[in-house]
């Protein structure tokens, strides 16, 4: 039978999703046509975040006596909240990192990050429930949401991309289910201070009822990539219906293996029901289980971390860069990501024009973010200092 006339090849919120997030799509083969043409080192590719910081030799260590043993059934499936030794090791690292009692019982193991937030935003949304972003925010939160028949409310962040608790409470509704929180920010790089994170905990409080509790859902997989002021604020400190979702991509330089977890605050008396739900949800929306090698590598290494100094020069660096050709930007105190403004409103128009000098980076539009463009840091200290006569040609016009 021939579909209605009306029907799309492909569902229409799926079609939605498709064009918020094709300008690192558009991107990304604009660089590759580029480097066709003139070869890769004439190429400066600002427009990915993927991590090439080498992992900690701990991570080289576990991987070579992972790989050596040959016991049998160590590639079969595992209980789907992860291996129990891995569950552990990563409870460990969260209780020296967030200071709060975890235990192995309140970690499931994911498939990264994005699959800890898929998993826990099909835990805790009915459709038709809202769950509130802070612009900019990372383009596929909108995907993570909407999938779980949920809305995507996007409330502005004020001066210095902190959190406005005064906005961000106006958009609360009976049916907001979550305020989710990325802090390192990506795109801007921002930390949110302690005075942003101690007012949107105590006014959340107000509004967080037993019959219709109120998450704050933490994205939180550049937590230690901070490159000043000691630990960020976060939540979990103040808020008992917190949950991390987090992974080893950033901090451990791991983005394709594909490891991460969620972790409700141990201190949230009813976790239980939601940890059973992730449990779940983690097998059922296909995820069925982080890699098993990769787990057991975690458990050996969790509290690792790659050389945080790789990306501090970048940093340093890049903001010279942009400095010295007259850019106006936010110093990041953690991430992977410059956010400066563009010279020129159309953060689009001026991208299409950096690229006239083959530099590739990603309007701000992406991001909730118009005015404004991100530079990766995942780039080479060469590039970077390279690329300054083009950001230079670019904003003269």
């Amino acid at each position: 039978m021939n579909e209605p006339a009306t029907r799309g090849t492909i569902a229409a919120h799926v079609a939605a999703n498709l064009s918020t997030s094709s300008f690192i799509r558009a991107m990304f083969e604009k660089g590759r046509a580029l480097r066709e043409i003139h070869g890769a080192h004439s190429v400066f590719d600002f427009s990915l975040g993927n991590p090439d910081a080498s992992p900690p030799p701990a991570v080289f260590d576990a991987i070579r006596a992972v790989a050596g043993e040959a016991n049998p059934g160590l590639h079969r499936y595992m209980p789907n909240a992860g291996f129990d030794e891995t569950r552990a090791a990563i409870a460990a690292m969260l209780t020296q990192e967030y200071g709060a009692p975890f235990s192995a019982g309140d970690v499931v193991v994911t498939c990264g990050a994005a699959g800890g937030l898929n998993v826990a935003m099909r835990a805790i949304c009915d459709p038709g429930d809202e769950v509130i972003v802070l612009a900019p925010y990372f383009v596929e939160y909108r995907a993570y949401i909407e999938q779980a028949g949920a809305r995507m409310v996007v409330v502005n962040t004020g001066p210095g991309f902190e959190p406005d608790v005064a906005a961000i409470m106006s958009a609360v509704t009976p049916r907001t289910r979550a305020i989710l929180v990325n802090s390192p920010n990506n795109p801007t790089g921002a930390v949110y201070s302690a005075d942003s994170i101690a007012a949107l905990c105590e006014a959340a409080a107000r509004v967080d009822a037993p019959q219709r509790p109120l998450y704050i859902v933490c994205d939180d997989p550049y937590r230690r990539l901070v490159f000043e002021g000691g630990k960020p604020a976060h939540p979990i400190e103040r808020y008992v219906r917190t949950i991390i979702a987090s992974s080893y991509s950033k901090d451990l330089s791991l983005p394709g293996e594909r490891i991460g977890y969620l972790a409700p605050s141990p201190r949230m008396q009813d976790r239980a029901m939601l940890l059973n739900a992730f449990i779940m949800l983690n097998r059922t929306l296909g995820y069925v289980n982080a890699p098993a090698f990769m787990q057991r590598v975690i458990a050996r290494c969790a509290t690792a971390l790659c050389d945080i100094n790789h990306y501090r020069v970048r940093r340093d660096a890049l903001a010279g860069v942009l400095r010295a050709a007259g850019y106006e930007f936010d110093l990041p105190r953690g991430g992977m990501f410059l956010f400066p403004k563009t010279p020129i409103a159309d953060d689009v128009a001026f991208c299409d024009r950096l690229l006239q000098q083959r530099i590739l980076a990603v309007p701000g539009s992406g991001f909730g973010g118009p005015g404004f463009m991100r530079l990766s840091l995942a780039v080479s200290l060469d590039a970077i200092e390279r690329s300054g006569p083009g950001f230079a040609a670019a904003r003269q016009g």
